[in-house]
């Protein structure tokens, strides 16, 4: 499975990183909610996760988890969701958002009367208003060292894990009165906006924790003038304190005594959190939407090995799970009694990323570690056993199951890493015997087998790996600890935004200091073009750079594989980042 997931991808840490891109978000049945309101009744279901919550904020650098975004998606209402064909789906329970004007291009977000987070505030266009800001990037003005990627100028606000090309070329224009209405403006076209919800953290809390005036804050958001880095203005210290709070105040290693850091606005909140084991959820009685739970308790157990996920659930601990997929695994699901076993295409990808810096900062040494990669082994030992018509995966933009797939592996030259050539990776070395830090996550049985394959592949031709696989790799991304790292990303199955928010320089997921001139502009480009057509084209062409320039491999994308007893009905499988929570209101307990 992947690891990080906002539109964007996001990064997956299981068994399975950010995205992180950030790719995460939401999920919804393409059928619209029953008239009448469903029973709920008095029981709890069960869900094991592999990765372990560790932010509320699941829209931050340090947030983007798989399970953050999940957790979210459980306690948080909005706009849309997302349905099991990858269709954006408006929640009119919440609100509406209708294009106005398409030249300029005007978005009304109108919120339904009556909406409060679980702590009783209402929610309003401030909440909007700041959502804009956090995750816009409109303020930014910083500049950044091209090799360490710290700010030597200029001031980069929220540390948002998402991209924000096109919607940091926007501006509110109109705000209503009676605080339920705004209009977001856009400078030019922008292919994405249906996916910009706005909803983030609740601004009153903000406020609070980071010592500002709410007023004072959303009058500043909108008067301030966008950022330039050609012309950094200097730091508000009123946006710096609420952006500092929200980059990392929401994180968490244990359920803060201080509910305001875990407050919901959609049907389930946090109820208790027992770290590394289980997080408990009730529902919330404030809630007022369309998505309600038919049953009263959410329990999601942490169980990061595949193998004790299959126990719990064969010993009926749990009701669902979503284990690594493998062979040993399927064929232990198989032969448990009562229990229903679904597969499918996740949308989810591993991958080797290579930081250009230290022993990596020549292309020559990058090459030939690449050279070394024995993908279509990896391949066969942890993927075909699921899925016996997997392949190795030859782009770091698309998947097979997509049309553009086939002619950008034409062109983006992966067949240059085709096969392991040890020889070749020899010749380019010349002797040298460089020492590489490879990072992993030490919990998940197919990043281990990979680093393992990887070191006594790559040490052939005389690289030495060390090894730095750690629990917590999704919050070392970007560190100096490592040179290169396996993880996955995971993504929303909607929206455009996965090479500004992970390949362009600028990108808020960009964790290996890449820069390309011609990624960069393209990550410009893409938010911009509305012709599908012409943004196919504009992929092939970054993904083509990618591989020239030696960024990295993509190894091979995840097989789905999820279970549950038959004492709880209505679960189809789904493959983005909200995983078997993405229609958990249309579940239903036998008891």
């Amino acid at each position: 499975m992947s690891d990080k997931t906002t539109w964007r991808m996001r990064a997956l840490g299981v068994a399975a990183g950010v995205g992180v891109t950030a790719m995460v978000l939401a999920g919804c049945s393409t059928t619209p909610p029953a008239t009448e309101e469903p029973t709920t009744t008095d029981t709890a279901v069960t869900v094991a996760e592999v990765n372990e919550f560790t932010s509320t904020n699941s829209t931050s650098s340090n947030g983007n988890l798989d399970i953050n975004g999940k957790v979210n998606y459980l306690t948080r209402a909005g706009f849309f969701t997302v349905s099991d064909t990858y269709e954006v789906v408006p929640d009119e329970s919440f609100g509406t958002m209708e294009v106005v004007s398409e030249d300029p291009l005007q978005v009304k977000y109108t919120l339904n009367d009556g909406l409060v987070w679980s702590d009783g505030e209402p929610i309003t266009t401030d909440d909007l208003i700041f959502g804009w800001a956090a995750n816009g990037g409109v303020f930014d003005d910083a500049t950044t060292d091209p090799e360490s990627g710290d700010v030597v100028s200029g001031t980069r606000y929220f540390d948002t894990a998402a991209s924000t090309e096109g919607i940091k070329d926007s501006k509110i224009s109109e705000v209503a009165d009676d605080k339920l209405s705004l209009v977001l403006e856009y400078d030019q076209p922008f292919v994405d906006w249906n996916i910009q919800g706005l909803i983030d953290q609740p601004v009153h809390v903000v406020a609070e924790k980071s010592g500002v005036d709410q007023a004072e804050l959303i009058d500043t958001i909108l008067t301030m003038p966008r950022g330039d880095a050609a012309n950094p203005a200097p730091v508000n210290e009123t946006l710096k304190a609420a952006a500092d709070f929200w980059n990392t105040g929401f994180d968490m290693t244990s359920l803060p005594s201080d509910p305001s850091l875990f407050l919901s606005s959609g049907p389930w909140i946090i109820d208790s959190w027992e770290p590394t084991q289980s997080m408990t959820l009730k529902l919330n009685d404030k809630y007022t939407g369309d998505l309600k739970p038919q049953f009263s308790e959410l329990v999601i157990r942490f169980i990061g090995d595949s193998q004790a996920q299959v126990t719990a659930l064969q010993n009926q601990e749990v009701d669902i799970i979503a284990p690594q997929a493998s062979g040993d695994t399927l064929t232990a699901l198989q032969a448990i009694d009562g229990v229903e076993v679904l597969q499918g295409d996740a949308l989810n990808y591993d991958h080797l990323d290579l930081t250009f810096a230290g022993v990596f900062a020549e292309q020559n040494v990058r090459e030939a570690f690449l050279k070394t990669i024995p993908r279509q082994q990896l391949v066969d030992t942890l993927i075909k056993p699921v899925n016996p018509e997997a392949e190795v995966l030859n782009s770091n933009l698309f998947i097979p199951a997509q049309k553009p797939y086939a002619d950008a592996v034409k062109e983006n030259g992966s067949d240059a890493y085709a096969d392991v050539d040890i020889e070749g990776a020899k010749e380019l070395l010349a002797g040298a015997t460089p020492t590489v830090r490879l990072m992993y996550n030490i919990n998940n049985p197919n990043r281990v087998a990979a680093f393992e394959a990887i070191q006594a592949s790559a040490s052939q031709a005389g690289f030495v790996i060390e090894d730095v696989g750690r629990e917590d790799w999704s919050a070392q991304l970007g560190s100096d600890i490592y040179d290169a790292v396996i993880f996955g990303w995971i993504s929303p199955g909607v929206g455009n935004g996965t090479i500004p928010q992970i390949f362009a320089s600028f990108g808020g997921s960009n964790f290996n200091q890449y820069k390309n001139a011609t990624v960069d502009e393209i990550a410009q480009t893409i938010p911009t073009t509305l012709d599908t057509d012409k943004i196919d084209e504009l992929t092939i062409q970054a993904d083509t750079e990618l591989f020239k320039d030696a960024y990295g491999l993509p190894l091979f994308q995840g097989p789905g594989l999820e279970a549950h007893t038959d004492r709880v009905q209505g679960i189809t499988f789904m493959g983005n980042q909200t995983g078997v929570f993405w229609n958990f209101w249309e579940w239903t307990v036998a008891e």
